[in-house]
C-alpha cells in the first residue's frame, strides 16, 4: 500500500470535471464551496473545464482526461477533488498518465461516477485513493451539514494517528437539490446506523458507487474482490428492482463468498416499489444470512453529512458495536 501525502493548510486543491458540467451549470453553488474550501484553509486551482459545457459532460473524452492529467503534472497542486459526478468518468481511464501519478502521488477525492477514477488508479498504482466530497454537491450548501464533514475529511486527509474511529454525525439530509436555483438550506433529520448482521471483520476497504462498478468491472482498472475484504456500498434515487438486480449481479460474481464485511452507504430517495423493503432488506433476501458483519446507513454516499474513506486501507467493522476503524 502507497499512500499520498498528507494534505496541509495553505495546500492546493485542483478541481477537475470527469463527467457532469454541474459546476457550469450551478456557478453560485460553485462559488460558495470554493468559498468553503478556502476557509478551510486550502488554495483552489479550478481545472480548464469547471466552466465548461458539452451536452451531458464538461468537455470531450480527451479533453476531460487532458483537464485530469495537467492537474496530475502540475506541482503546485497537492490534491485533486472531483466538482462533482455524473455517467462518464469511465472514458477518461484509459488516458490518464498513471507513470506520471506514480511519479508524484496526490490525494484524488471524490464519489458517486468517480469510483471509476478512485478505483482505476489504486488498480493500477496501488496508490491509495479517497472516497469522499464532490466540491459542489458536498460544498455548495449551507449548515447544518458541513462540520461533520470538514472535521472526518480534515481528519483522513491531513493525518491521524491509528487507530481513527469514525463518528456518527448527529443529523443528516437526503434532500436533492436543484443545483441550477442556488445552494439551498437542508432540514436536518435524526440520524442512525443500522446494524444489519453482527460480529468483527478486519480488512482492506473497498469499494464505491454500485451503478458506477458495472462501467469498470471485468476490466483491468478494477481491483478484484479479495477474501476477507471489506466492501463498501453506496447508490441513490435507485428502485427496489434495481436493488435486486445489482446485489444478485454480485452474488452471481462470487463477491459475497469473498468478503469478510460489509459496509452499505444510505440511499437517498429509494424508492421501496410497494415493497416496504429497504436496499439491506432486499439484499439479505438475495444472499441469505452473511456470516460476516453488514452495518447499514453508514454517511459516505450522496446524503449529507459525507464521510471520506481511504480505498485500499486496512479497516475494522464491528457490526454489533457499529464501528469502523482505520487501523493504517
Amino acid at each position: 500500500m502507497i499512500c499520498p501525502p498528507n494534505l496541509k493548510p495553505g495546500d492546493t486543491v485542483g478541481l477537475f470535471t470527469s463527467s457532469y458540467p454541474l459546476a457550469a451549470e450551478a456557478p453560485e453553488a460553485a462559488g460558495l464551496a470554493v468559498a468553503h474550501l478556502e476557509s478551510l484553509g486550502y488554495k483552489v486551482k479550478p481545472g480548464f473545464l469547471m466552466d465548461q459545457k458539452d451536452c451531458y459532460r464538461s468537455g470531450s473524452i480527451q479533453e476531460r482526461a487532458r483537464e485530469f492529467n495537467a492537474l496530475l503534472a502540475d506541482d503546485s497542486v497537492n490534491c485533486m477533488m472531483a466538482t462533482v459526478g455524473g455517467m462518464v468518468s469511465n472514458s477518461i481511464l484509459p488516458y490518464i498518465d498513471y507513470e506520471q501519478f506514480k511519479k508524484t502521488p496526490k490525494i484524488i477525492l471524490g464519489h458517486s461516477d468517480i469510483t471509476a477514477i478512485l478505483l482505476g488508479i489504486y488498480q493500477i498504482t496501488g496508490i491509495v485513493t479517497y472516497y469522499g466530497p464532490n466540491l459542489v454537491t458536498t460544498f455548495g450548501q449551507y449548515p447544518p451539514f458541513l462540520e461533520a464533514t470538514d472535521r472526518c475529511m480534515k481528519d483522513v486527509l491531513e493525518g491521524y494517528t491509528p487507530p481513527y474511529s469514525y463518528r456518527m454525525p448527529e443529523v443528516f439530509s437526503e434532500e436533492v437539490t436543484d443545483w441550477t436555483s442556488g445552494p439551498t438550506h437542508k432540514e436536518p433529520r435524526p440520524n442512525t446506523w443500522t446494524t444489519v448482521c453482527g460480529g468483527r471483520a478486519t480488512g482492506r476497504l473497498i469499494g464505491g458507487n454500485l451503478n458506477t462498478l458495472t462501467g469498470i468491472y471485468g476490466s483491468r482498472y478494477m481491483p478484484e474482490i479479495r477474501r476477507g475484504d471489506i466492501l463498501f456500498l453506496e447508490d441513490t434515487e435507485k428502485f427496489a428492482a434495481h436493488a435486486e438486480r445489482y446485489f444478485s449481479w454480485l452474488k452471481l460474481c462470487g463477491i459475497f463468498n469473498k468478503v469478510g464485511g460489509l459496509i452499505l452507504g444510505k440511499h437517498r430517495r429509494f424508492d421501496k416499489q410497494e415493497t416496504g423493503k429497504t436496499p439491506y432488506e432486499i439484499l439479505l433476501e438475495v444472499i441469505g444470512r452473511p456470516n460476516f458483519p453488514i452495518l447499514a446507513e453508514f454517511d459516505c454516499c450522496h446524503t449529507v453529512p459525507m464521510l471520506t474513506l481511504p480505498i485500499g486501507k486496512t479497516v475494522e467493522l464491528d457490526g454489533d458495536g457499529q464501528t469502523v476503524r482505520l487501523l493504517e
